[in-house]
């Protein structure tokens, strides 16, 4: 597990290989993701926005943009926190992400960036 604080909000990151759904022979490696955001500020926050930095170990490299995340946009209030599961798949054995969410503060209307920490995607047969 991975975390970062930024601008009051931790973002907490485990990672899952889900070996029922890659199939190394055809280079296709799924992974799951599960992010915790909790909310340390005086106010109510909401994620509007997210982008990923995806790099594969093969050598390529995808941006992916969009409104909040599971298509939600979830207001966390002082003090609680949103999890969701995601998923991302690579090309290779092994790779990793970063990101930013974009954020609003929900009293003053104030957008601010909250970075993803960057988390690394391995097969667990890599480790061995």
């Amino acid at each position: 597990m991975v975390s970062l604080i930024t601008s009051g909000i931790m973002v907490n990151v485990e990672v899952y290989y889900q070996p029922e759904y890659s199939n190394p022979l055809q280079s296709e490696f799924m992974f799951a993701y599960r992010i915790t955001i909790e909310n340390f500020n005086s106010f109510a926050a909401k994620l509007l926005r997210r982008s990923w930095h995806i790099f594969d170990s093969n050598g390529t490299y995808r941006e992916v943009e969009g409104e909040g995340v599971i298509g939600i946009q979830p207001v966390i209030q002082p003090g609680e926190s949103y999890q969701y599961m995601s998923g991302c798949n690579l090309h290779s054995d092994m790779g990793k992400m970063k990101g930013v969410y974009q954020m609003s503060n929900l009293d003053t209307q104030q957008l601010f960036s909250v970075a993803i920490p960057e988390f690394e995607m391995i097969a667990p047969a890599k480790n061995n």
